[in-house]
C-alpha cells in the first residue's frame, strides 16, 4: 500500500513541478534549493547546524503540516540551479533537493533569531558560479525531478525518507586514509582533540582510541556511525575547526622592510607604521588587537636587551611566563585586559620575531590564530632599518612608539634602616599586584595599618642606602623649621625634591592627637616622604591628601608625627633608631638635602 501511495505522490509532484516550472522560469526569481525537511524542529535545527559547517547561506524554515525545511540561499533562480547541481556533483547535498519558492516558506527558525524572507538574493558562494559567455544559457537541472513538493497551499508531502548517501563507502574512506600524510593524520586527532572526542597522544595513529573518537564525531554530527571519516566529514570537521577564526581575514602577509612573512588577521588590524625595530599593526575595529613584527639586526647581547626591554612596555603585563634561551626568548603577560606572547630568534645577526595583543576572555580564538601565526612565520632576508619610520614622533614615555608601562601610582618613602626596610603612606600599597622601590627593586609588604596611615616595606634584594631615618625623641617646637623630601612628580624626576617651612601646628585641624600641620606646600607624590628638623631628625611622615571636605589653602600640609611611626613599626617587629638627644647642631641646607634625599625613595604601585 505504501508503494502505491508513494507512486501516487511522485506521480503528483511531477505535475506539481512541471507546472510550477512552467509557471516561473526567470532567471532573476528569487528561490532557494531545499536540501532537507524534517518533522521536529529540534531535528531540523540539528540538521542546520551541521550544514552550516559544511555549506553558506544555512536557512530553516516552517512549511506547514507539521514539517521544516533546511535550505540554502535565497540565490537569483539561474544561480540556484547551478548551485543545486554544483552541490550535487560534490556529494555536499543528497541527491532529492530541489528549487523553492519563497511564497512556500513560512516562519524562519535557522538561524536564530533570523528573519531573511522578503530581503532578495544573495551572491551564490564563490566557486559554484562559472563565468558564462554572453550569449550562453543557464544550466539547469530539469532533468532532475523533484521529490519533495506540496500537494496543496498548507503541507508540503515528503514521497521519500531515505537515508542520506554519503559521499564515499567505509571501505572508499579508509583507502583515502592511506594518503594522508602523517602531519595530516596528526592533525586530524587534534581537531578531534579539540572537538572533545579524542584524549590521547598525538600520534598519527589511528588506533582503537581514534577510531572511537570518529565514531562519536559521526554520531553527533548525524553522520552514519562507522569510526571511518569520509573525505566529506573530514572537511566537515575541519570547518567547524576553523570556524573560530572566521572573520578574522587570516591574509598571508610579505613585509619585505621587515623582512619577514606571517598570516595576520587583516580583517583585525592595519599596517601602521615601522617604529624600528618593530612593524606595528593597530586595531581596525571592535577587536582590540594588536601585532608587532620585530626585526633588527644584533648578536646575543642585543636579543638579550630587547628581552628586558619588552618587559617594560605597557603592552607585556607582568603576569605570565617568562623563558629566555641562548638565542632565543618567549614572554607572556597577562591582566585582567589582555593577553600578550612575544617570541624572538636570534639567527645569522638578526634578530626576528612577533608580538600579538588579544583582549582577554577571547582565549580559543586567540590561542588558535596564534598556532596559524606561529606555523606561518617564515624569515625573508634582510632587516628593518634603523632609519625606517618616522623619527618626529618622540616621548620620554616611548619606545620606539610604543608605551613604557608606568605604575598605577607612585609616592614617597624613606629607609628606616640598613637592611633597607622602608616606612611609607598605607594609601600607597593599596591593590598593587607588585610594588618596587625606585623603579627596578621589588619589595614585599611587611605591614600595613590603614588606621594609622602607615606601612611597612622590604626589599626582596639586599639594598645598601646612602642614609638611614633617626627618629626625634623630643617633641619639635612650634614655628621650628622643618624640610620635607619627596618623589613630588611621581617619578618624572630621578631625584626627590625639596621643600620648606614650618611646623605650624601639633595638631590636625579638628584637634587629633598625632598629626602635625605644616606650613608648606606638597604634591600627592609627597606622600609618604619624611618630615626633618634642623638637625636632620624625622619628626613625621606626610600624609596622603584627605578626600572630599573643603579645599584648604596650597600652603597647609599635615604629617603623621614619628610616634605614631615608631609605634606602627614596632608592632610589626620592626625597631626604629632614635636619634641623639643632645649635641647635635643644625645642619646647613645643603646638608639636610643630602641627608634627606639619601633616605628618600620612590615607591610605585603596579597593577
Amino acid at each position: 500500500m505504501l508503494r502505491i501511495l508513494t507512486f501516487l505522490l511522485t506521480a503528483l509532484t511531477l505535475c506539481l513541478s512541471t507546472a510550477a516550472s512552467a509557471q516561473s522560469d526567470d532567471p532573476e526569481e528569487v528561490v532557494w534549493v531545499q536540501i532537507e525537511a524534517q518533522q521536529s524542529l529540534a531535528r531540523a535545527t540539528d540538521r542546520a547546524r551541521a550544514y552550516t559547517t559544511l555549506l553558506e547561506d544555512v536557512n530553516g524554515f516552517a512549511v506547514g503540516g507539521g514539517w521544516y525545511a533546511v535550505v540554502v540561499g535565497p540565490y537569483r533562480r539561474a544561480d540556484a540551479d547551478i548551485v543545486l547541481r554544483e552541490y550535487r556533483r560534490d556529494g555536499l547535498i543528497p541527491r532529492d533537493s530541489f528549487i523553492q519558492r519563497s511564497n512556500r516558506l513560512r516562519q524562519q527558525f535557522w538561524p536564530v533569531g533570523a528573519n531573511i524572507l522578503g530581503q532578495g538574493a544573495v551572491e551564490a558562494p564563490d566557486g559554484t558560479i562559472p563565468p558564462q559567455q554572453p550569449d550562453e544559457a543557464p544550466a539547469t537541472t530539469s532533468q532532475e525531478a523533484p521529490v519533495v513538493a506540496e500537494a496543496t497551499e498548507e503541507a508540503p508531502v515528503v514521497v521519500e525518507v531515505v537515508p542520506e548517501p554519503a559521499d564515499e563507502t567505509p571501505a572508499e574512506a579508509r583507502r583515502g586514509e592511506r594518503d594522508l600524510s602523517p602531519d595530516e593524520k596528526k592533525q586530524l586527532q587534534v581537531m578531534l582533540k579539540w572537538a572533545g572526542f579524542y584524549n590521547s597522544g598525538i600520534d598519527g595513529s589511528f588506533g582503537r582510541g581514534t577510531r572511537n573518537s570518529m565514531a562519536a564525531w559521526q554520531e553527533a554530527n548525524s553522520f552514519e556511525k562507522t569510526g571511518i571519516l569520509t573525505t566529506l566529514q573530514r572537511a566537515a570537521l575541519k570547518k567547524q575547526y576553523n570556524a573560530v577564526l572566521e572573520g578574522l581575514g587570516l591574509t598571508i602577509v610579505r613585509d619585505a622592510q621587515a623582512g619577514i612573512e606571517i598570516t595576520l588577521p587583516m580583517d583585525v588590524v592595519k599596517f601602521d607604521r615601522y617604529e624600528p625595530p618593530f612593524a606595528q599593526y593597530t586595531p581596525t575595529g571592535d577587536i582590540d588587537a594588536r601585532v608587532l613584527l620585530i626585526s633588527q639586526p644584533g648578536d646575543q647581547d642585543t636579543l638579550y636587551g630587547l628581552y628586558e626591554i619588552m618587559q617594560t612596555l605597557e603592552i607585556v603585563p607582568l603576569s605570565g611566563p617568562r623563558d629566555r634561551g641562548k638565542s632565543n626568548f618567549t614572554l607572556v603577560g597577562e591582566n585582567g585586559r589582555m593577553i600578550s606572547y612575544t617570541e624572538a630568534t636570534l639567527e645569522n645577526g638578526e634578530i626576528k620575531g612577533f608580538t600579538l595583543l588579544w583582549p582577554a576572555g577571547d582565549e580559543e580564538r586567540r590561542r588558535r590564530l596564534l598556532a596559524e601565526m606561529r606555523r606561518s612565520f617564515t624569515r625573508m632576508p634582510g632587516v628593518l632599518s634603523a632609519s625606517a619610520g618616522d623619527a618626529s614622533q618622540q616621548s620620554i614615555e616611548l619606545i620606539s612608539g610604543l608605551q613604557i608601562r608606568k605604575p598605577k601610582l607612585s609616592r614617597s618613602g624613606f629607609f628606616v634602616n640598613d637592611a633597607g626596610n622602608v616606612v611609607t603612606t598605607s594609601a600607597a600599597v593599596q591593590s598593587c599586584s607588585r610594588i618596587t622601590l625606585d623603579g627596578d627593586t621589588d619589595a614585599e609588604l611587611v605591614a600595613d595599618d590603614p588606621a594609622r596611615g602607615v606601612a611597612l616595606l622590604k626589599p626582596k634584594a639586599a639594598l645598601a642606602p646612602l642614609a638611614v631615618a633617626s627618629f626625634a625623641s623630643q617633641p619639635t617646637r612650634l614655628q621650628s623649621e622643618v624640610a620635607v623630601a619627596g618623589y613630588s612628580f611621581e617619578g618624572v624626576l630621578s631625584s626627590p625634591s625639596m621643600s620648606f617651612g614650618t611646623l605650624a601646628d601639633v595638631r590636625g585641624l579638628q584637634g587629633e592627637e598625632n598629626i602635625n600641620r605644616l606650613a608648606l606646600r606638597t604634591r600627592a607624590g609627597d606622600a609618604g616622604g619624611p618630615v626633618l628638623d634642623r638637625t636632620g631628625a624625622v619628626i613625621g611622615m606626610i600624609t596622603a591628601a584627605p578626600e572630599g571636605g573643603p579645599t584648604l589653602p596650597d600652603d597647609v600640609t599635615f604629617a603623621l608625627a614619628s610616634t605614631t611611626l615608631v609605634d606602627a613599626s614596632g608592632a610589626a617587629g620592626v625597631t626604629l633608631p632614635a636619634a641623639a638627644t643632645e649635641g647635635t647642631a643644625s645642619l646647613t641646607a645643603f646638608q639636610l638635602s643630602e641627608k634627606a634625599s639619601g633616605m628618600t625613595v620612590l615607591v610605585s604601585c603596579w597593577e
